[in-house]
């Protein structure tokens, strides 16, 4: 390196960002964070008084609370939850987050980093240290990132589990009585308030528009939509029962799918040049394409990284050691501008620009966990809102869409698990011990989240959606989620 570009250097980003919470900054969050739920994510929390004095039982146990990820705002959510108990709470977060100004935000209000996908030594050096500590709070998001689902859990990873029974196993035993540490499953289900058809149309009209598709027949003509010419054709059989229908603008779900549609073209039209193994293109078989294309699109940026391919490990996990692996190599091309991360990184273009790779497993991640089928399972308008939410950061490349509406933040507490009990049977087999409180965990979150989807749908203006026959067709494209 010469002098010059030596001169030129930045200092390499941490590799990790500990938390140093600052006393004034919890106390200010804390009595800001119902504001900022409200104003700024447009929810309320609502929490039993029952689940309340639940907690306030364990004060002086150590937890660690597990809870579901279905939008960008349940971080907000447990911070008003820490501030009802006044009980300051530490929380795992995503490395990517702690960027310019913000990591010195997080860091003082509790939050540290984990490098996902990877062998974060440092991370769990600071999550075994924490709960060690005595009366010790800590949040983990076991998704490990957004799921865009209001009723449904993804896989959890297990990592928080084994992390807390690490802990367990460095703590001294009092008289043969195994230390305590409480693995609380916390469940969140949003309700929006009011008559969603307006908000659902002015979606699906914003999506129509961004990818030109004409007038849907019967429905008419649209700002900078199409022709108009549809309302003489006789629209397509909609197959979402009466009592969704009532809830929903005319023929959404055959928009939805239409919409759909041509996300996916337009994601399999990018990757062209690259001789993914897709199948024939059939309105049928929506699930195998977008599984080949999810495989393809890892498979090819690990070759063209130099990553080896793990078809044992989780997707999102390969998608997180490829965002790490392209972080690292722009880290290293900023701090060595002559060295041989840049290199690398100009010789990329000749087979695939790093931005493409970049976008291509944003892609991945956003549509990781949708399905042909998702919609039509329960067509609520959350369901239309989580699958748009979706398709508006794919087209408009955002990270976070507005929030539609005010909504419920409704947060439901569920047995809490001694991890103490567990402890001897970890010893004998961690990974079947680690696998069984993991699925006790999202058994009862996903419990607890049925619970209150069947309940806000009972007290919803009409009856509750009837599940629609299975063999219910369309005959465009495709059910996402």
């Amino acid at each position: 390196m010469t002098s010059t570009s030596a001169a030129l250097a930045k200092p390499a980003a941490p590799k990790f960002y500990p938390p140093r919470p600052k006393p004034w900054l919890v106390w200010l969050m804390h009595r800001l964070s119902g504001s900022i739920a409200h104003w700024g994510y447009r929810m309320d929390l609502e929490i039993s008084a029952g689940d309340l004095a639940c907690l306030k039982r364990l004060k002086g146990d150590r937890l660690v609370f597990f809870a579901n990820h279905p939008t960008f705002g349940e971080p907000v959510l447990m911070y008003d939850l820490s501030s009802r108990l006044g009980e300051r709470f530490y929380y795992m977060a995503a490395y990517e987050l702690f960027q310019g100004a913000m990591q010195h935000f997080f860091q003082g209000v509790g939050v540290y980093s984990i490098r996902r996908g990877l062998v974060d030594r440092q991370s769990i050096k600071q999550t075994i240290d924490l709960l060690r500590q005595p009366a010790s709070r800590l949040v983990i998001f076991p998704e490990g990132r957004c799921s865009f689902q209001s009723d449904r859990l993804m896989e959890f990873q297990p990592g928080g589990v084994q992390l807390a029974f690490q802990a367990l196993s460095k703590l001294p035993q009092t008289e043969g009585q195994s230390p305590q540490l409480f693995a609380i499953p916390i469940s969140i289900h949003y309700q929006y308030r009011g008559d969603l058809r307006e908000i659902v149309e002015e979606t699906l009209v914003e999506l129509e528009e961004a990818l030109a598709l004409p007038a849907w027949p019967g429905i008419g003509t649209r700002a900078g939509t199409g022709t108009g010419t549809g309302a003489a054709i006789a629209p397509p059989a909609d197959p979402l029962p009466p009592e969704a229908r009532a809830k929903l603008p005319d023929q959404a779900y055959g928009r939805l799918r239409r919409v759909a549609q041509a996300v996916l073209q337009r994601i399999e039209a990018d990757c062209a040049g690259w001789d993914l193994p897709l199948p024939p293109l059939d309105e049928h078989n929506w699930n195998e394409r977008l599984e080949a294309l999810r495989d393809g699109i890892l498979n090819r940026c690990e070759a063209l990284l130099g990553l080896p391919s793990n078809l044992n490990q989780p997707r999102r996990d390969r998608a997180y050691r490829i965002q790490a692996a392209l972080a690292d190599l722009a880290a290293l091309a900023e701090a060595q501008p002559e060295g041989e991360a840049a290199a690398k990184a100009a010789a990329l273009p000749t087979a695939l620009p790093t931005a493409l790779i970049k976008r291509s497993v944003e892609r991945l991640l956003n549509l990781d966990t949708i399905y042909d089928g998702y919609v039509l399972e329960n067509p609520t308008p959350e369901r239309f809102i989580d699958t748009m939410s979706r398709f508006q950061r794919e087209l408009f490349q955002i990270d976070q869409p507005k929030p539609k509406r005010n909504r419920r933040a409704q947060m439901k507490l569920g047995e809490p698990i001694n991890l103490g009990d567990r402890l001897a049977d970890y010893q004998r087999d961690r990974n079947a011990t680690v696998d069984r409180v993991c699925q006790e965990l999202r058994d009862r979150m996903q419990a607890n989240l049925s619970a209150m989807v069947e309940a806000s749908q009972s007290q919803s203006s009409g009856p509750s959606l009837p599940l629609p026959s299975p063999q219910a067709q369309h005959p465009n494209p495709i059910n996402p989620a």
